[in-house]
């Protein structure tokens, strides 16, 4: 009897337990970590939302995040079959598994979310669909992170970065407000204007998420920010290719992450460089000279002529000043870098004495260059027709500036001959570094040209980092101290070509706020790597150094002395009463040299707070610079100790006296900007 009785209780308790587990293999999941919250229901639909405590919920409803497009069906849904977790020595794995087959999917799901000690609020996730069906499946797009984020009442509902690059060359850090609509495809989006930053960062006063991809070379997705509705903006990384999935086979997306945040984009971003670099990317580290003010030829335009330059270089010495850049007329033709004999007609040896007669000011002589380009009717050309980059239609690829083809970067030619143009330049001609220029830099169409024999047409995107880091090995293996600027003129930077750069730049900034925003962005990707704020005369009013100068940037000019060129399109004469003013900002920026120093982006919301400011610290001494048209309330000097500190405005040489750092606030009157000093006593 008492044996009946154990067996009965036995095979009930055991029933119990098998129900509990049946029924929590299907039970919803939640996976929080650090700060960031992700909820999976039944249906494997997604819910993101942030632990902090005065953070509104981004999401309220479940969403259908990540997704799958055939050509006869969008796969959405599906049936969570179990949740499974693992322990690594770096964070915890987490495998979200759907039902094998259903009676209208054959499809199964499976996704891998990761978490990461050293990064608390973000994870990655990567998904895979295996095909269980007998038919093969033609897949033409996936979706990650396919998210409807809530708005909570500020003004304007968000702020936003998109690192897409276009022909317009919009701002990267701005509002969004209903109607917005930006793709955001880091493929070609003009001739030649494309690549860009893998990451869409959206963010309201309380909280912002972050979303991108990790792959390790550029991938050509979309990360598309549409704001239909005022209640709501929608994102996601979206990847647009016709595959064929067959019987038995899997398909994975690219690994992409999240993250929430507190602030503005500046964490993400850092956040986002520092996991790419701790699987392998590395940037390099500047060279002193990196940080030196900039005088550019540029102000006489093409038709400089030598002894224009040669006459400014005495001038541009006594400003304080330490480079000077020889740009775009000195060669034949874009393609055939031979020196242009109406101005040097001499050949390499006139070359050769107009860099030493650089270097006997005391100068460091930097060249422009622009690599990857090719003129129609060079010799180059001529002799090698099949360097050419292709379209689909067997049509060369249009470099619209200078009227120019695409070489393709793939291919060993185009790389030879790129080896020894560095070779000539600072070799042979004893250049110092060199300035490569172009939106065609950014990012590289597909190339269908068969001669190139490439596994596939996007090759030639994905080798394009590759091209760079061999100019930069072969300059730095030639001259090891050598400067290398990329500056791919108007274009959201492409993440990937700057490990192969030790002097970053705003790149034909289209008004002082892209100087400062750009800065913010390339101090979170690349840490304390040199940051040039280009020409002061692209800025606002074509003198505001402030811009450049309060944010740690390096400083640099393209005036003409002590005349106009005539073949000029406006201005750039270095006047009396300019000179008096450029004097100034270049000796203050060879005194303080901030561009060296660690740029502190976290304490300020570049979109919400006002007026806008930037904070620079140097040693124990923190440099505050507010930028707004007019500004007469209120600041507050973010970060400092508990304790007290002298404040002087550095600039107008105003001593503003003792604050607390326990309540660092002033009341101040300014126009256009403010840069203080703050001093510990």
């Amino acid at each position: 009897m008492m044996f009946r009785i154990h067996f009965y209780l036995t095979l009930l308790l055991l029933s119990v337990l098998f129900s509990c587990q049946t029924n929590q293999k299907k039970e919803p999941g939640i996976i929080n970590h650090g700060n960031i919250r992700i909820e999976f229901n039944n249906k494997m639909q997604s819910r993101v939302n942030a632990n902090y405590n005065n953070a509104a919920d981004l999401m309220t409803d479940f969403q259908y995040s990540e997704y799958l497009e055939t050509a006869n069906d969008t796969f959405k849904e599906f049936e969570l079959d179990k949740i499974t977790t693992s322990q690594n020595n770096d964070g915890v794995k987490w495998t979200i598994i759907s039902a094998k087959t259903s009676e209208t999917n054959s499809l199964q799901k499976v996704i891998t979310v990761e978490s990461f000690q050293n990064f608390p609020d973000l994870l990655t996730m990567q998904v895979s669909y295996i095909n269980h069906g007998n038919a093969d499946i033609t897949v033409k797009k996936w979706v990650n992170h396919g998210y409807k984020i809530n708005s909570n009442g500020d003004t304007p509902p968000f702020w936003s970065f998109q690192g897409g690059s276009y022909e317009s060359r919009p701002d990267w850090v701005l509002p969004l407000e209903t109607g917005f609509s930006q793709e955001n495809y880091l493929g070609m989006n003009a001739s030649d204007y494309g690549g860009g930053i893998p990451v869409t960062d959206i963010w309201r006063k309380d909280v912002g998420i972050a979303i991108g991809h990790l792959a390790p070379v550029p991938k050509l997705v979309s990360l598309p920010v549409i704001m239909n509705e005022p209640g709501n903006v929608e994102i996601g990384v979206h990847y647009e290719r016709e595959s064929i999935l067959r019987p038995g086979d899997s398909l994975k997306t690219f690994r992409t992450f999240i993250q929430v945040h507190q602030g503005d984009y500046f964490q993400s971003l850092k956040q986002f460089s520092l996991l790419m670099q701790k699987e392998g990317l590395e940037f390099v580290e500047s060279e002193a000279a990196a940080y030196e003010p900039i005088w550019c030829a540029w102000g006489y335009e093409r038709q400089f002529n030598v002894d224009e330059i040669l006459g400014t270089l005495p001038k541009v010495k006594e400003l304080g000043i330490k480079w000077a850049v020889l740009d775009d007329g000195f060669q034949i033709a874009e393609g055939d870098w031979d020196v242009n004999p109406e101005k040097f007609p001499g050949g390499d040896a006139d070359m050769i004495k107009f860099v030493d007669k650089i270097h006997s000011y005391g100068l460091k002589a930097k060249l422009w260059w622009a690599p990857l380009a090719v003129d129609p009717g060079t010799k180059l050309l001529h002799e090698n027709p099949d360097i050419i980059l292709l379209n689909e239609d067997g049509s060369p690829r249009d470099i619209s500036w200078w009227d120019s083809y695409y070489m393709s970067p793939a291919i060993p030619f185009t790389i030879e001959h790129t080896k020894e143009m560095i070779t000539k330049f600072l070799d042979t001609w004893g250049y110092d570094g060199l300035k490569m220029d172009g939106q065609h830099m950014n990012g590289v169409p597909p190339d269908y040209n068969s001669s190139h024999n490439l596994d596939y047409p996007e090759l030639s995107v994905e080798k394009l980092p590759e091209f760079f880091q061999t100019i930069y090995n072969t300059a730095r293996d030639i001259k090891p101290h050598a400067v290398i600027e990329n500056c791919p003129c108007g274009t959201t930077c492409s993440f990937y070509n700057m490990p192969s750069m030790n002097q970053s730049v705003s790149s034909d900034p289209m008004s002082s706020w892209q100087i400062r925003l750009k800065g913010k962005t390339f101090k979170a990707l690349m840490g304390k790597t040199a940051y040039y704020g280009d020409h002061v005369e692209l800025s606002d009013g074509g003198n505001d150094f402030a811009s450049s100068f309060g944010i740690g940037a390096v400083l640099g000019t393209k005036f003409t002395w002590p005349k106009d060129n005539p073949h000029q399109s406006e201005s750039f004469l270095l006047t009396p009463e300019k000179e008096k003013v450029w004097k100034k900002w270049f000796s203050l920026y060879n005194q303080k040299m901030l561009s060296r120093a660690p740029y502190i982006g976290n304490l300020y919301d570049i979109g919400y707070d006002k007026p806008e400011t930037h904070v620079v610290k140097k040693d124990d001494t923190m440099y505050y610079a507010f930028y707004a048209n007019n500004w007469d309330s209120e600041i507050e000097l973010r970060g400092l100790q508990n304790k007290k500190y002298q404040v002087i405005d550095y600039i107008n040489e105003k001593d503003y006296g003792i604050v607390d750092g326990s309540d660092p606030k002033l009341k101040v009157s300014f126009e256009k900007f403010l840069l203080l000093e703050v001093i510990p006593k």
